[in-house]
């Protein structure tokens, strides 16, 4: 059985930093989760989708596997998060960092992408990245996040 993992970025501003969080999972629209993190492995039998926006995972308060990167700051700054994934046709990779600029990113995980595949005996033929960054303004705190969600959510208890 295949499913879908969806990969989406959000930001967001808000008085404390929890909230800030809070703000950019809300854009992502992953905010009504109860996230839970899992290491960076794709499922061989899994599709993975970039979307603007997470669809509908299922009822709030739920679990949610998730691949996470995630930044703060209080500006003025900027911040930068971001996921990296290699696939093929069996499992594949995904790989996260954060800065303070999308360029720093993006060289993270070009070479975390790099290294994970090293160790790795697999064939990889297609990868893909995605960065959210954001400036903070004097003052505010910020967030970016970047979520790999697997799948749908599940009953927590």
């Amino acid at each position: 059985m295949s499913s879908t993992i969806h990969v989406v970025g959000g930001a967001g501003t808000a008085p404390t930093e929890k909230a800030a969080y809070d703000a950019a999972l809300a854009d992502a629209n992953l905010h009504n989760y109860n996230l839970v993190p899992v290491s960076s492995v794709v499922p061989a039998d899994a599709e993975v989708v970039r979307v603007e926006e997470a669809p509908d995972l299922g009822p709030a308060g739920n679990r949610l596997n998730v691949v996470q990167a995630e930044a703060s700051t209080v500006g003025p700054e900027t911040v930068a998060a971001g996921i990296g994934w290699a696939t093929g046709p069996g499992a594949g990779l995904f790989y996260e960092a954060d800065a303070e600029s999308e360029s720093d990113v993006r060289d993270r995980l070009e070479t975390g992408l790099d290294a994970g595949r090293a160790l790795r005996d697999w064939t990889f033929d297609h990868e893909e990245t995605l960065i959210e960054r954001a400036e903070a303004a004097p003052g505010e705190h910020t967030c970016v996040v970047v979520l790999a969600t697997y799948g749908e959510s599940e009953p927590i208890c």
